[in-house]
C-alpha cells in the first residue's frame, strides 16, 4: 500500500498531470472547464515554490492555459511533443507524416459510430471512445494497424488511443526541464493518474526524486499515492502553507 506523499516544498519541483489528476475526467475533452479553486492553488504553489511547477499532460499547451486559466507559465503537452519554458518560448515537435493519415483514418471511423471523438492535436491524434465503450475493440484494432502502418507512437490513455509523433514522452518533459532554471537542482515529483504518467514517474525517480499515483492502486513505479482530485488539491494547499 502507498503511503500518501509527504507535504513538504522547500527544495521540491512539481510536474502535474491535468486530467485525472488536477481536473476530473469528464465525457468530452472540452467539457472540462476552469475552476477557480484549482487555479488559486497552482498559482499558490507556484509562488511557494518559486516558480518550480509545470503542468505536463497529454492536452495541447492550449488547452492547458484554457482549464489552468493560465496559472502557470511553464508547461509541456501533447505527451512531451510541446513545451513551454519560463521566459514564455515554446518548443515544439514538428509533425509526422503519418499524422495526417492517422487523422483521416480516425474520422473515417468515427462519422457512423455516435459517441467515438477525434481530437487532432497537430503533432498528434487521439480517438476517444468514452462514450462508446463497445467500440472498444474496432478502434484499438484501427490504431494498432494505423501504427504499424506510419511508425507513429500509440499511447493508449483513459478510453483513448492516441498516434503520435516519436520521439518525446512525459518523462523527457520532465527531464529537460530539471535542466533549466528554476527547476535545476531541485528534487523532481511527478504527479499522474495514468499509463502515461509512467514515463514521468521513471524519470523523476531516475532524478532523484518520485512519482505520486493518483487514484486506484495498481502496479506502478510511483512511490506515493493520493485518492483522486479533491486529494491533490488539498495535497497542493497544505504544500504552497508548508
Amino acid at each position: 500500500m502507498l503511503p500518501t506523499p509527504p507535504v513538504v516544498a522547500d527544495g521540491i519541483a512539481l510536474f502535474l498531470d491535468m486530467d485525472g489528476v488536477l481536473a476530473p475526467m469528464a465525457p468530452t475533452p472540452d467539457a472540462v472547464a476552469p475552476t477557480a479553486r484549482r487555479t488559486a492553488a497552482l498559482k499558490a504553489v507556484e509562488a511557494r515554490l518559486a516558480g518550480r511547477v509545470a503542468i505536463v499532460s497529454g492536452r495541447t499547451i492550449a488547452e492547458i492555459d484554457r482549464i489552468s486559466d493560465h496559472a502557470l507559465v511553464s508547461g509541456s503537452g501533447v505527451h512531451g511533443l510541446e513545451r513551454r519554458l519560463k521566459d514564455g518560448s515554446i518548443e515544439r515537435k514538428t509533425p509526422d507524416a503519418g499524422v495526417a493519415h492517422a487523422l483521416d483514418a480516425f474520422e473515417e471511423f468515427a462519422a457512423d459510430r455516435p459517441g467515438v471523438i477525434v481530437e487532432d492535436k497537430g503533432v498528434s491524434v487521439g480517438l476517444h471512445y468514452r462514450q462508446a465503450p463497445d467500440e472498444a475493440g474496432a478502434a484499438k484494432g484501427l490504431a494498432a494497424e494505423l501504427q504499424a502502418e506510419t511508425g507513429l507512437t500509440l499511447q493508449p490513455g483513459h478510453m483513448v488511443l492516441e498516434l503520435k509523433t516519436p520521439g518525446a514522452d512525459k518523462g523527457t518533459a520532465v527531464t529537460a526541464f530539471m535542466q533549466e532554471a528554476p527547476f535545476k537542482g531541485a528534487v523532481p515529483v511527478m504527479l499522474g493518474d495514468d499509463l502515461t504518467d509512467e514515463y514521468g514517474f521513471e524519470a523523476a525517480a531516475a532524478l532523484g526524486g518520485y512519482g505520486v499515483l493518483v487514484g486506484p492502486k495498481r502496479e506502478t513505479a510511483a512511490r506515493y499515492r493520493l485518492d483522486d482530485v479533491d486529494a491533490v488539491l488539498t495535497w497542493l494547499e497544505a504544500v504552497a502553507k508548508a
